[in-house]
């Protein structure tokens, strides 16, 4: 009877051995795949902290893993910043419910010393912008002139306080690579770029 026990003990600490096992395999093999390398055109190779609206700090390639609609911005800005928001709003609107939801909008502050959370969080609001999509975020002042060179945007500071600055939409697709932009701003959208956002979330 003990030698019956004995081998039944055995057979049941083997077979929990083979699971934790295939347990561990899998867990690796999951996070293998989640920490594969980056594509040598990723823009995601430019390391960059963004804090949000919310007061939260992130580096930008939380963002990877689905297409992102990406452009500068500063909150103070009374003029094309705000054309920029209508913008991207008016692709997201031209999109379908299935389409948006694949899609991120992200607006990076060229404005860090200004752009606080409060900031951010104001223009949200007034936008009534979606927070299921959109996030509005200021990097570390020393990563701005990085971004956007990044993302091709050109800006100058004024001695007012204001910027001159480019003003485009960019696409990213889920891996951080540049496959399409426009300067084409309003609510009525570039159809080139909106064609350009399609094929990207059906990918």
């Amino acid at each position: 009877m003990n030698a019956i026990r004995r081998s039944i003990s055995r057979r049941l600490l083997a077979a929990a051995l083979l699971a934790a096992v295939s347990f561990v395999s899998a867990a690796a093999l999951a996070q293998s795949a989640t920490v594969r390398p980056l594509p040598r055109d990723s823009i995601y190779h430019l390391p960059a902290v963004l804090i949000d609206q919310h007061g939260r700090s992130a580096d930008w390639r939380a963002h990877r893993g689905r297409p992102q609609m990406v452009a500068m911005f500063y909150t103070s800005c009374r003029y094309i910043c705000p054309l920029i928001v209508d913008s991207a709003k008016g692709i997201e609107h031209a999109l379908t419910p299935v389409e948006r939801a694949r899609l991120g909008i992200l607006l990076i502050s060229m404005d860090p010393a200004r752009d606080t959370p409060a900031a951010l969080k104001s223009v949200f609001d007034k936008r009534k912008l979606d927070a299921a999509r959109w996030s509005l975020a200021s990097p570390q002042a020393g990563d701005v002139r990085a971004i956007a060179g990044a993302l091709g945007i050109r800006y100058r500071a004024l001695a007012d306080g204001e910027f001159n600055h480019s003003s485009a939409l960019v696409l990213l697709d889920a891996e951080g690579r540049i496959v399409a932009r426009t300067e084409r701003m309003g609510a009525r959208p570039d159809p080139e770029f909106l064609a350009a956002v399609k094929r990207a979330l059906a990918r």
